[in-house]
């Protein structure tokens, strides 16, 4: 089990990383920040891929979409991020 989250945690911050570098402009979230990205970007292109493949979405069960899909879910996670503004963090606000 502490494997898997140590595999969590390093593949999260890659993907992550990599989506960061993706999207242009600056994103003041951090290690952390970016480890949630990579990980809820994760499960986000896992419900994607639920939609293109099979057209519905069920999560009755797990499905590794891969770092491709990881990355595009990371990517749409972000850019929904920077839309909202929520980002930024409490109390900054963009001048």
């Amino acid at each position: 089990m502490l494997t898997f989250i140590i595999i969590l945690i390093i593949v999260g911050f890659v993907v992550g990383a990599v989506a960061r570098l993706l999207v242009p402009g600056r994103d003041n979230i951090g290690f952390i920040g970016t480890t949630l990205l990579g990980i809820v970007g994760s499960f986000v292109g896992g419900f994607l891929w639920e939609l293109v493949e099979y057209h519905t979405i069920e999560t009755s069960h797990f499905r590794g979409v891969g770092i491709i899909g990881s990355i595009i879910g990371a990517v749409v996670v972000l850019l929904i991020l920077r839309l909202t503004g929520m980002e930024r963090g409490r109390g900054r606000r963009r001048l």
